[in-house]
C-alpha cells in the first residue's frame, strides 16, 4: 500500500438507547447555552426532540433552537445560524438530524469563530483552519452521507448556484451518536436516497487508482456487497432493524476516513450531482442514481480491469472471456439495482425541464483531476445528455 496518514476524532455510540445513556454525560464539559440545529420538525413528530432535550436540560444546558435547515442547507441559512450562535453566546452546536443539519452545523462552526468571507475562504475555496472553532457533537436520525463521521460538509449559495462540498479534519464532531431506532420513522423515498449515497460515496473511493494490491479494495468490495444486501432486505421490511442498523454503520464507514487510505480517490460523481441539486433542489442520492450509470459507462473504457474486478467481486458475474464486456455487464448490474430499488433514472425525473437546462447545468459543473481520467467539458455534457431520458 502507499503511505498515508489517518486520523478522526469522532467518538462514535452506537446502538439503541444511547442518547438516554451518554448525552447528558458527554455535555459535562462544554458551556451552558446549546444551539440545537434541526431540519423540518420531523423530531419533534417522532419524538426525538422531547429525547433529546430531555437530555440537555438533565446535563443543565439552556437550549436555543435553530429549525428549519433544509436538505441542501445554504449559506443564507448558515448565516443565520451564525448570527444566533453570536447573539446568543452560544458555547456548542448539537445537530439533530442528517447530512443537511450536519453540514449546516459545520459551517455555522466555522463561520461563527472566523471573521472574514467564511464562504469565499472555506467552501468556494479550500482553506486553513488555523483558530478554533465552536465545537459540535450529533444526533443523527437519517444515516448516507457520513457527515457524523468525518469532518466534510455541503453548502448551496442559491444566489450564484453553487454547491460544493469540503472537508475539514478538524470539523469532526466531538461525538456522535447512532441510535439505529431513531431511522426507522424515515420515509421509504429518503431511505432509499440515502442508502445510495452510501454506495456513490463507497465506489467513489473504490474506482480509482492504485490498482496495486491493497486493503482498502478488499474492505471496499466487502461493504458493497453488504450495502447492497440490506438495501435490498431494507426495501422489503423498511422496520428491518438488522438491516437499518447495518446500513447506518456502513453510512459512517464509508466516509470516515479508512476506505480511501492509499487511494486517488475520484469524486466526480459527487461533483456532477452537487450541480443538478443546485439548479433543481433534488435529494442527493436520487441525483447519485440518475448520474452514476452514466458515468461509469463513460469512465470504463480507460479503467477496464478494475471495472471486471468490480463485476466479479460485487455483483457476482462469472468471467465470460471478454473482459471489457465483463466490465460493461457491471455497470449495468449497477444500472439494473438502481432501477429495481425504485430510484430514477432519468433527468427529466429530477425536474430538469429541457435540454437546455441540461446544458446549463453541464456548463456550471467543475469536475476534478479524476483518477483514470479528466473528465473534461466536452465529457460531462455528454454524460448529462445521456442521461435525459
Amino acid at each position: 500500500m502507499d503511505n498515508f496518514v489517518f486520523q478522526n476524532h469522532t467518538r462514535i455510540y452506537f446502538g439503541k438507547g444511547v442518547v438516554a445513556e451518554y448525552l447528558a454525560k458527554l455535555l459535562a464539559p462544554y458551556g451552558k447555552n446549546v444551539l440545537l440545529a434541526y431540519g423540518g420538525g420531523s423530531i419533534k413528530r417522532t419524538g426525538v426532540y422531547d429525547a433529546v432535550t430531555a437530555e440537555l436540560r438533565a446535563a443543565g444546558k439552556t437550549v436555543f433552537d435553530f429549525p428549519g435547515i433544509m436538505a441542501n442547507p445554504t449559506k443564507a441559512k448558515v448565516d443565520e445560524g451564525i448570527r444566533l450562535v453570536k447573539e446568543k453566546n452560544i458555547d456548542f452546536i448539537l445537530a439533530v438530524g442528517g447530512g443537511s443539519a450536519i453540514d449546516c452545523a459545520k459551517a455555522i462552526a466555522i463561520g461563527s469563530r472566523y471573521e472574514g468571507d467564511w464562504w469565499n475562504d472555506f467552501w468556494l475555496n479550500q482553506g486553513s483552519i488555523d483558530f478554533q472553532q465552536l465545537p459540535l457533537g450529533v444526533v443523527l436520525t437519517i444515516s448516507g452521507t457520513g457527515s457524523e463521521f468525518d469532518g466534510g460538509g455541503v453548502i448551496t449559495n442559491t444566489e450564484t448556484n453553487i454547491k460544493t462540498g469540503r472537508i475539514y479534519p478538524e470539523l469532526s464532531p466531538d461525538f456522535s451518536l447512532l441510535d439505529p431506532d431513531y431511522t426507522l420513522t424515515v420515509p421509504e423515498r429518503q431511505v432509499r436516497a440515502t442508502a445510495f449515497d452510501t454506495m456513490s460515496h463507497l465506489m467513489e473511493f473504490y474506482f480509482c487508482k492504485p490498482d496495486t494490491d491493497n486493503v482498502s479494495d478488499d474492505l471496499l468490495e466487502a461493504l458493497l456487497r453488504a450495502q447492497i444486501r440490506n438495501f435490498r432486505s431494507s426495501m422489503k421490511d423498511l422496520k428491518n432493524y438488522d438491516a437499518r442498523s447495518n446500513i447506518e454503520w456502513i453510512s459512517s464507514l464509508a466516509l470516515c476516513g479508512i476506505m480511501g487510505l492509499a487511494k486517488q480517490p475520484d469524486f466526480d460523481c459527487h461533483n456532477l450531482e452537487h450541480q443538478i441539486g443546485a439548479f433543481t433542489d433534488c435529494i442527493h442520492g436520487e441525483g447519485l442514481a440518475v448520474i452514476t450509470p452514466a458515468y461509469y459507462r463513460w469512465l470504463m473504457p480507460h479503467a477496464v480491469d478494475r471495472f471486471v474486478r468490480f463485476a466479479v467481486n460485487v455483483w457476482g458475474l462469472a468471467p465470460q472471456g471478454d473482459d471489457r464486456a465483463l466490465a460493461a455487464a457491471g455497470v449495468e448490474a449497477l444500472a439494473d439495482f438502481i432501477r429495481s430499488v425504485g430510484l430514477p433514472t432519468t433527468l427529466q425525473q429530477l425536474g430538469v425541464k429541457d435540454m437546455a437546462e441540461v446544458d446549463r447545468i453541464a456548463r456550471s459543473v467543475q469536475t476534478g483531476p479524476g483518477s483514470y481520467k479528466k473528465c473534461t467539458a466536452a465529457d460531462v455534457e455528454a454524460i448529462f445528455r445521456a442521461c435525459w431520458e
